[in-house]
């Protein structure tokens, strides 16, 4: 026990020395709202950037981020978690130089795992992260105690909704819930499928409104994504939008990820000195 808690925290370290690794969790408060979509170009647009990037497919039950790029996954997360292959066997490749790992059913059963099979997903994740630069968790549509602890680990939560009332209604229900468990997670607000820019603007300004009143906090900008024929076309021939040149949406993303990597957004909080993997641990192990 010892042993593997020594290099538990040699892994750690290793982790924490990486000034650039950096863990997101994509969140919504239902679904329907493009978070998937989002997620996976957004991830790619950090890739175009210059950066590795993983995407983690944490959708219990119903991932479909392998569906939104024309792949069939061999192998999912809960291949590892069942104990039949280890986290690097189940890494796929994506177009534009994506890594990503696939969801399936069973992650329910995450917060039950043996100690053993436990220290061997810190053991292994810990030396994934150090191949990437960021890692991107896109979480299932609301909130369940298993997915709770991965999104309390990370070090930004981006939030995506429509200007839809009750999509505002249920981002702002989600944001409430994280919140009470760690006031300082940082949120970023992505508000897509947005018809006018002013749209975009009052759907931010009410939710940015709502935390500040009745949280006590702020919230902050991502961007939005405008409506688009495009992103329908790449989703019913399954690739990403953000390779088709004419896209305003892709437009979108690809501003969002440029104003993100040049700290455009002003006064974001400070991550968490506390790594992803320290965290987690805390909040998994028995």
């Amino acid at each position: 026990m010892n042993d593997q808690a020594a290099r538990l925290r040699h892994e750690t370290q290793k982790v924490d020395n990486c000034p650039s690794f950096k863990t997101f969790a994509v969140v919504s408060g239902k679904g329907g709202v493009g978070k998937s979509n989002f997620s996976l170009n957004f991830a790619i647009s950090l890739i175009e950037l210059g950066h590795k990037v993983l995407l983690f497919d944490m959708d219990i039950g119903m991932g479909n981020v392998d569906i939104l790029m024309g792949k069939t996954a061999d192998l999912t997360i809960v291949d590892f978690f069942e104990g039949r292959q280890p986290l690097t066997e189940i890494v796929s490749e994506g177009p534009g130089n994506l890594s990503y790992i696939a969801g399936g059913t069973g992650l329910e059963n995450l917060v039950r795992l043996d100690q053993h099979l436990l220290d061997k997903f810190f053991d292994e994740i810990a030396v994934f992260f150090e191949k990437y630069d960021y890692v991107i968790f896109d979480m299932g549509a609301g909130l369940t105690e298993e997915t709770l602890n991965f999104i309390l680990s990370v070090d930004e939560i981006i939030v995506v909704t429509t200007p839809e009332p009750t999509s505002i209604t249920d981002a702002y229900s989600m944001m409430k819930h994280i919140h009470l468990q760690d006031a300082s997670l940082p949120f970023l607000i992505v508000v897509n499928r947005v018809i006018r820019d002013y749209d975009g603007i009052k759907t931010f300004k009410r939710l940015r409104t709502a935390a500040r009143k009745f949280l006590g906090r702020d919230v902050k900008a991502l961007g939005t994504i405008p409506e688009d024929k495009f992103v329908q076309q790449a989703v019913s021939s399954q690739t990403p939008f953000i390779f088709e040149e004419k896209s305003r949406a892709a437009k979108a993303v690809k501003k969002m990820a440029y104003r993100y990597e040049h700290k455009m957004i002003q006064d974001l909080p400070a991550s968490s000195p506390e790594s992803f993997l320290t965290k987690l641990k805390r909040l998994l192990s028995f």
